[in-house]
């Protein structure tokens, strides 16, 4: 029982994605390609990072990364890269600039919109007259008695 667990374990590990043939031989650059990997998004599986991804083409976006690095691009322009082919959606971690700057501010603007609408709502509600104080004046209970009593 202990062994098909463990191997049920080891098959189902996301950490063995990276097949042994994309593994680079030197071991400095298999890490700065790992740590790459890990900040890329599968475009397949969307909030997996491509290091942990099965599918294939986040094998391809992994070859990618250490094609680029053995070409000898630095770890910037190798994800430089990678987003101009793919978007900026391939960023597990996109960049607070641009087009993205709605999406960081829009919660906390909206928050601020709700609260400022909730208080002019209790002011104007505070401002109101209370019930009852639109009542009849004598004259018109006066006129009401004699309607009612016809």
């Amino acid at each position: 029982m202990r062994w098909f667990v463990l191997s049920m374990l080891l098959w189902a590990a996301p950490a063995f994605a990276v097949q042994p043939d994309e593994i680079l031989s030197d071991p400095q650059m298999e890490a700065r390609a790992r740590a790459i990997s890990k900040e890329l998004r599968c475009l397949v599986c969307r909030n997996e990072n491509i290091d942990d991804s099965n599918a294939e083409l986040a094998r391809d976006l992994r070859l990618l990364v250490r094609e680029r690095l053995v070409a000898g691009d630095n770890d910037d322009e190798a994800i430089e890269f990678i987003v101009a082919r793919y978007g900026e959606y391939v960023l597990l971690n996109p960049r607070a600039g641009g087009s993205n700057l709605i999406l960081y501010y829009a919660g906390p603007a909206m928050f601020l919109f709700a609260l400022l609408a909730g208080g002019f709502y209790l002011r104007t509600r505070s401002r109101a007259k209370p019930e009852g104080s639109d009542a009849l004046s004598a004259e018109e209970e006066e006129k009401l008695k004699n309607i009612m009593r016809e």
